[in-house]
């Protein structure tokens, strides 16, 4: 498949994720935190396949994760992000968080001159977050920061987010904007002089950065106990990314399917 091709098929399925988000703003109610029955904890843990093609000049992954749902009203896990509310009713939510951000390069997945360069991991965020929720759904502001001392970035995020609830399926779509700083792209993306030397690639330093992205997730209710998972999240690079020598591709994609026990 040429690079234009694919770059034809990858703006065709955000376009497609960007229509039923669309659709599903008609159809909305407000968005909530748990679906678990009044008999249960809230509580479902499970197992996924997490499948990743990063924008990276570097291999597709995969890894099998543990996941973890719990709302209660007060503390909430909602897979990697684990949170507190300051308050929350039926229009307003303002939660603290923590997770993980950022996207993880291994030089040993690369080959060339991306071998080369160093490590890039996961970043450990704190932050905090606003939803209003209106009969069309959730509209989200939330800004986190780096506590690792890895990236030292700064995320913020713009989301609409949905549920549609069509048979046994509870799906959820979502869209926003994003923002991060220098720093962030600079760890991410950038390219030191220590870096090009080494490697032979041209040093890069990113300047800040707004893009788009778009979510769907969903569950399949199986019976009372058992639910199916399955989520795809398409992230669009910005020109400071993607003008990265470290970049092949406009896009990020990751896929999510797995199971889940309800207590």
């Amino acid at each position: 498949m040429t690079k234009m091709t694919q770059t034809a098929l990858n703006t065709a399925v955000l376009s497609a994720g960007i229509m039923l988000l669309a659709t599903a703003a008609a159809q909305a109610a407000p968005t909530t935190t748990s679906t678990a029955s009044s008999e249960k904890m809230g509580l479902s843990v499970g197992i996924n396949l997490r499948a990743e093609k990063s924008a990276y000049d570097m291999d597709n992954t995969t890894s099998v994760l543990p996941s973890l749902f719990y709302d209660n009203g007060q503390v909430y896990a909602r897979g990697s992000q684990l949170g507190g509310y300051l308050i929350n009713d039926d229009v307003n939510e303002v939660a603290g968080f923590i997770q993980p951000g950022g996207s993880q390069f291994d030089p040993d997945d690369a080959d060339g001159a991306m071998a080369q360069l160093d490590e890039r991991k996961w970043s450990g965020m704190v932050g905090a977050s606003y939803m209003r929720k209106t009969p069309v759904g959730g509209f989200r502001g939330q800004i986190a920061t780096d506590v690792t001392g890895r990236s030292e970035g700064t995320v913020a995020r713009l989301t609409y987010l949905a549920r549609l609830n069509p048979g046994k399926w509870t799906i959820y779509p979502s869209a926003g904007l994003e923002w991060v700083d220098k720093n962030y792209n600079e760890y991410y993306y950038g390219i030191s002089e220590k870096e090009s030397a080494k490697s032979g690639l041209n040093p890069y330093k990113p300047d800040s950065s707004i893009s788009p992205y778009v979510s769907i997730n969903g569950t399949y209710d199986l019976n009372k106990d058992w639910d199916i998972f399955v989520g795809q999240s398409i992230n669009y690079l910005a020109d400071e990314q993607r003008d990265s020598p470290m970049v092949d591709d406009r896009f990020n994609f990751t896929t999510t399917v797995g199971v889940m026990y309800e207590f």
